[in-house]
């Protein structure tokens, strides 16, 4: 599947794509299978900061998405996610965002990030979370990133389908790594290690 990168518009690249989900306009990439139109992936703004947050929040609240209970300030937000992998999926409001932040400061893990991709409660099962992460996936290969990391609740069975679909692997399980509402909580680990650099 030939397409033209987000970050480099014009220029070809491959990407690992549901020919269903992903098409290009301009240079901006755009999904066809959800809302009978499109919706644009492109990078997030300071603007889109209440919207980004309130989809956070809504998340948090199901219980099933993050040990945190309480969506960040835009302030603490913005520190902790590093600026060039921040993207949102948007059609009439954004409807779904991802995020990386690196994992550790030390040289060895430059090329290694956490993210975290959280989608509207309206735009579930849509192909949001999917056409984020692909486009995910684009931006950290192209800035030399080799290995995309996170940590998902097994109650959370949507979540770990949709990694598995964008070729992110179980490597561990965290057995009651923490207390959470009371509860003590299992972490599965997964991560997608690029093929495309070595």
């Amino acid at each position: 599947m030939k397409g033209k990168s987000i970050l480099n518009a014009g220029r070809d690249v491959t990407i690992p794509s549901d020919p269903r989900t992903l098409a290009y306009r301009g240079n901006r990439l755009e999904t066809r299978a959800a809302y009978r139109g499109r919706m644009l992936i492109r990078p997030m703004t300071v603007a889109d900061a209440d919207e980004v947050l309130a989809i956070y929040q809504a998340g948090l609240d199901t219980g099933n998405s993050s040990f945190d209970t309480t969506a960040p300030d835009w302030a603490a937000f913005d520190a902790s996610r590093l600026t060039g992998h921040r993207l949102v999926a948007e059609k009439d409001g954004i409807l779904g965002w991802v995020a990386v932040r690196q994992v550790s400061p030390r040289l060895v893990y430059r090329g290694v990030v956490e993210h975290s991709v959280y989608v509207a409660p309206q735009a579930q099962g849509q192909g949001v979370g999917k056409a984020l992460l692909y486009a995910l996936i684009e931006s950290t290969e192209a800035a030399g990133i080799w290995t995309i990391q996170s940590g998902i609740f097994p109650e959370n069975k949507a979540s770990l389908a949709l990694h598995e679909s964008c070729g992110f692997r179980v490597v561990g399980v965290r057995e009651r790594i923490a207390n959470h509402f009371g509860t003590w909580r299992d972490d599965i680990m997964v991560e997608r290690r690029s093929p495309l650099i070595n």
